[in-house]
């Protein structure tokens, strides 16, 4: 019998989560108890700099893909560098270099920081040679779909829980790489994760976008329930004007997808095309991406250690996640007629953790 995969976007829900439609500072504050075995949780934050470096960094209470143990920090940090060159650094923490508020975001690990009040945020990390200092300054305001929590099973005790904080901010970045400074700015993004159910016995696959297109900011996602949950498919979608929410009840959201091809080496289904249309009386927004590269491609297997990645082996895991360069076209049309239609470059992901024998 199939169980149920619900985005908790229902009054009922509010009421049980405590949360009202407006977006409060503890919302990006500690949810989980990181001592506790299944759960984790994890702030994230990206930008694109104008010297044409691409700047990831992610605070982690533990391993998400293994989050069965207890607490466990981790920095991961991804520079992309003007020159080519890519530098990625990674490292865990003992368990009380870490601590964390409960009432806004102030994540702390060994002397490395990540704080803010969902408008102005303050990162702060060094590992190894490299060190950076971040300040993000929300141009959009903070989101979240509904609740922003999906949850699985009839109990509705499993979720898994998202908060874009800032969808789209200015970044004034310092990174210091081999002790030679730069300091660059541009546009950034962070939200925040966390869960108590490990997402691959949950999901089996999504497509995550988000970019700018004018005066517009999106955030797109489609995410397919694994077979337990009948493939159930939810479309977290938002589209805010000028740094103000006009788009986002998920009920209004189809989605579809056309050019699906098998990717050569993962062997997994790739849509050329994929397109959001948000339907609201008289108005319609589209949110159609093009892909013209797959540009990464990483095998969940690969990280897996020892005997554990023989066993995955043997059961067939063949996890992945792809990432691809294209254009997406913002379309906002009212009562038939076009009043904008924008095209930008843009990066998108999907994200495998399951078979693919439903699709093709």
């Amino acid at each position: 019998m199939q169980e149920p995969a619900i985005m908790a976007s229902s009054p009922r829900f509010f009421q049980k989560l405590g949360l009202t439609h407006a977006i409060q500072q503890f919302e990006d504050g500690l949810h989980t108890d990181p001592n506790e075995s299944g759960s984790y949780e994890w702030w994230y934050f990206d930008t694109h700099l104008d010297d044409g470096s691409k700047l990831v960094i992610t605070f982690f209470t533990k391993d998400a893909a293994s989050p069965n143990g207890g607490l466990a920090p981790q920095i991961a940090m991804d520079l992309d560098l003007p020159d080519g060159r890519t530098i990625n650094k990674s490292m865990t923490f003992s368990p009380d270099a870490f601590s964390a508020s409960k009432e806004s975001c102030d994540v702390r690990i060994d002397g490395n920081s990540f704080k803010g009040d969902l408008h102005t945020y303050r990162i702060t990390a060094t590992i190894e040679e490299l060190s950076v200092d971040v300040t993000l300054t929300g141009q959009t305001e903070a989101w979240r779909p509904g609740t922003g929590y999906i949850f699985y099973g009839r109990a509705e005790e499993q979720y898994f829980a998202w908060l874009p904080s800032v969808p789209n901010g200015a970044v004034t970045a310092t990174y210091s790489l081999d002790g030679k400074l730069t300091t660059a700015h541009g546009h950034g993004y962070h939200d925040h994760n966390w869960g108590n159910v490990a997402m691959p016995s949950v999901v089996n696959n999504w497509y995550w976008g988000r970019g700018s297109a004018g005066p517009y900011t999106f955030i797109t996602s489609h995410i397919t329930a694994e077979k337990k949950y009948g493939y159930a498919e939810i479309n977290p979608f938002m589209i805010a004007k000028d740094g103000k929410v006009v788009a986002d009840d998920d009920n209004k959201v189809s989605f579809s997808k056309s050019d699906v091809h098998i990717d050569e080496q993962t062997h997994k289904p790739v849509a050329d095309v994929h397109t959001y249309t948000y339907r609201n009386g008289d108005s319609e927004y589209k949110v159609s991406y093009h892909r013209e590269h797959t540009i990464l491609r990483n095998y969940f297997i690969d990280s897996i250690p020892g005997f554990k990645k023989l066993l995955a082996r043997l059961v067939g895991f063949d996890g992945c996640y792809l990432r691809f360069d294209g254009t997406v076209t913002l379309t906002h049309t009212e009562r038939g007629e076009v009043v904008e239609h924008i095209t930008e470059p843009a990066l998108w992901e999907l994200m495998y953790f399951g078979k693919h024998t439903h699709e093709m």
